[in-house]
């Protein structure tokens, strides 16, 4: 098997490292070799956060080079356009469709683009969804990127039960019933 690149990206506080850890939990419990970094931009105040998830049968290291991500994971549509370049050209890019703006913009020193969607759809297979407004419709709007790894899990080789599981292993045990439900809320949008 040749060597699956996925990358996670967002801003601080969404989720974006409990998503590489079930996406290395579903990987390794398949057997595979999985390399997982981490790279945090003042994710504390809202800044960018990077993960890279490889894995293969033998992965030597972590990083995803540019134009070689089989998925992007978004958890925010300026985030998706920020690291687009490094998708494959068969990759598929995966937006949650929500605006943040970052501190360049609040403090006004910079402008939010504009149609940032329809431009990622003129190069590249995009699925956007709100998985925001889904996941407050289904109780917890934290749950958002659970919601999004249920998308994501279609776009790789695991069987719902074994992904059910690794979520079940990785998620605080009190919030299991929630994030089981929105994996589902995310694996039946397709």
């Amino acid at each position: 098997m040749e060597t699956k690149n996925i990358m996670i990206v967002g801003v601080g506080g969404q989720g974006t490292l409990l998503t590489s850890r079930i996406l290395g939990g579903i990987t390794r419990a398949a057997g595979y070799d999985v390399k997982i970094s981490e790279v945090h931009g003042m994710a504390q105040r809202g800044g960018s956060v990077v993960t890279y998830v490889r894995y293969g049968e033998k992965v030597a290291e972590p990083i995803v080079e540019e134009g070689c991500a089989d998925v992007l994971i978004a958890f925010e549509r300026l985030e998706a356009l920020r690291y687009a370049h490094f998708l494959k050209k068969d990759g598929v890019l995966i937006v949650n469709d929500i605006r943040m703006d970052p501190m360049t913009v609040s403090a006004g020193l910079a402008q939010y683009p504009e149609g940032i969607i329809e431009t990622l759809k003129e190069k590249h297979n995009v699925i956007s969804l709100d998985a925001q407004k889904l996941a407050k419709e289904i109780g917890n709007a934290r749950v958002f990127n659970t919601i999004i790894v249920g998308v994501a899990a279609k776009q790789m080789d695991f069987v719902k039960e074994e992904w059910i599981k690794v979520i079940e292993a990785t998620v605080p045990p009190k919030t299991i019933e929630i994030n089981t439900k929105a994996f589902e809320a995310g694996w039946n949008l397709q």
